[in-house]
Order: C-alpha cells, then structure tokens, then sequence
C-alpha cells in the first residue's frame, strides 16, 4: 500500500512539475481595423470567442495613440469584460531608433490615457519587444520600470502572427477567396509549431517548461480563430492561464546581461546567456516562408498564381 501510494505521489509531482501552461495577449489594441472586420464587429467576435472557448481572461497591450472614439469603445468594452488592460507605448515606437528619454516620455503618455481604465495593470511590453540597444538604454529603461512600478511584460512565446493577418488582409482586398478552414488549419499549424519549439527550447535550458506567455495581436484572424487555438493547444496537454498567473514565474526575475539589438523574448534570451547563438527565431517568423505556405495551403492554385 505505502508503495503505491509513493507511486502515486511521484506521478503527480512528476505531472505538476511538467505541467504545459501558458497565458495569451495581444499587442497593438486598438488595431486598425478596416478590412475583413470593422473594430466593433472584431471586439464584438473576439470577446464571444474568448468566452465560449473558457478562455477567463487575457492581457491587450494598448497603444494609446489609437484611441479615438471607436478605439476607447473597443478597449472599455475589453476591460468591461475583466481583461486586463496594459501599456504598449503611446505611438508604437522603435526603441533603437530614439533616446531613453524620448522612450520613457512616450511611456509616460501611454500611462495617462490608460491608467483610468478600471482593469488597467501598470506592465509594460517592449514593442518589437527591441529593450535598448545600448547597454545606457537599456539599464535606463530598467530603472525607469522599476522606479513607477512597472512589470517587464515579456513574452517566451514568439510568432508573426501579424504577417499571417498581412496576408489575410491582402488577398481579401484582392477579390481572392479564402477558404477559411484552410486558413484556420494553417494559422494553428504556425502558432503551435512556435509553441512547441520554444517550450523545448525553454526546457533545454532551464530543465523545465515555464508558465509561458503567447504573443498574439488584436487582429481579424485573432477574432476568429484564437479559441479554435485554444483548444488545439488544450488537446496537446496545454492548459490556458490567466496572464496574472503567468508572471509568478521565477523567469519573471530574470535579466539578461547582454544587450540584444533585437530580442526574440526571455526563452531566446536564456538560451542565448547558455551560449546557443542560433535558432533563437523559430523558422515560423519569416516572412517568405509563411507566404510561402499560405499560398500552397490557404489559396486555390488559380488564386496562389494571383498572389
């Protein structure tokens, strides 16, 4: 009996401890929305999505520059439903391409415009998730998080998604028929190969699989397929956590020393502090290889020779 119950004990240690849990956000909202979907009927679709797929709750990082009145409408109606709200910058800038203190002030503005909504979390997402590519820059922006109370909000889970929905979008606008199955068949395909790489990669190197973190962003393709992802990961043994559990992780803490002109996010950057200097990209974020494939497998063969 004590055997057995020993047994037992190590096999849901052992489950616990390789537990595949990950939380979703999305960059950008407000995204401009004038393709497939206007923004009302993509928030409308996005948050019926979310709620009939048991998805309790995700993180949009907000760009508030986009906030005229549709887009205060759009990012009320999130918060309205219990997501969280979080800063993304005011106009989306390349933090290679200004100073620290035109960065932070541009921080700054994004907190005024976003700190009265009532789910509005002080976390802050990198956009191009670029950290400062200059060791000043960087440390600079790390005293600044910390000095106003500000989480890192990093991802470990990195795609393009975002070219997925370029290409969505443009063949829309060229009069193309998407059969939608196909696309939703292959937008999970490149999402869970993401998935997958980096949680092995996060495993070579920490031993473990983290609380991950998925980067998405507030698109067309978003609304309409994120809960169809939800379950396709579920079905892989993933289980779908709040962005709030998330961050408990103990790579929340981590800091990387080195200065990544570009940053894959923290999975990327702990392998590359372990001394692995390639593959920290999976071979999903690519742009020729995705049209590429959304050619062959989205598109019929007339419509691709179109494209």
């Amino acid at each position: 009996m004590r055997c057995k119950t020993a047994l037992a004990l190590l096999l849901a240690f052992s489950s616990i401890a390789q537990a595949k849990e990950l939380a979703i956000t999305f960059d950008d909202a407000p995204r401009s929305a004038n393709g497939f979907f206007d923004g009302p009927t993509r928030a409308k679709t996005l948050l019926a999505e979310l709620q009939r797929h048991k998805i309790a709750q995700v993180a949009f990082f907000s760009v508030s520059q986009k906030l005229d009145r549709e887009g205060m409408q759009r990012l009320q109606a999130y918060s309205d439903a219990g997501h969280i709200i979080a800063n993304h910058t005011h106009s989306h800038p390349d933090f290679n391409q200004l100073s620290l203190l035109e960065y932070t002030d541009n921080v700054d503005r994004a907190d005024e415009l976003l700190s009265d909504f009532p789910t509005f979390r002080k976390w802050f997402r990198y956009p191009y998730l670029r950290e400062g590519d200059t060791q000043v820059k960087r440390d600079g922006m790390r005293a600044y998080l910390q000095e106003n109370g500000y989480l890192n909000a990093y991802i470990t889970l990195n795609n393009y998604d975002w070219y997925i929905e370029t290409l969505f979008q443009e063949a829309i606008e060229k009069g193309l028929h998407v059969d939608m199955e196909k696309l939703k068949t292959f937008y999970i395909d490149v999402i869970s190969a993401g998935v997958d790489y980096y949680d092995q990669l996060a495993v070579t190197h920490t031993g473990r699989s983290p609380k991950h973190i998925l980067l998405l962003h507030e698109m067309d393709i978003t609304a309409l397929f994120v809960g169809d992802l939800a379950d396709a990961l579920r079905s892989k043994g993933w289980h779908i956590i709040t962005p709030e559990q998330a961050y408990t992780d103990e790579i929340a803490g981590y800091r990387t020393q080195g200065v990544m002109k570009y940053n894959p996010g923290r999975v990327g950057e702990i392998a590359r502090d372990k001394g692995q200097k390639s593959r920290l990209w999976h071979e999903t974020l690519d742009e020729g290889y995705l049209r590429k494939r959304f050619k062959a497998e989205v598109l019929e063969e007339k419509e691709s020779a179109e494209f």
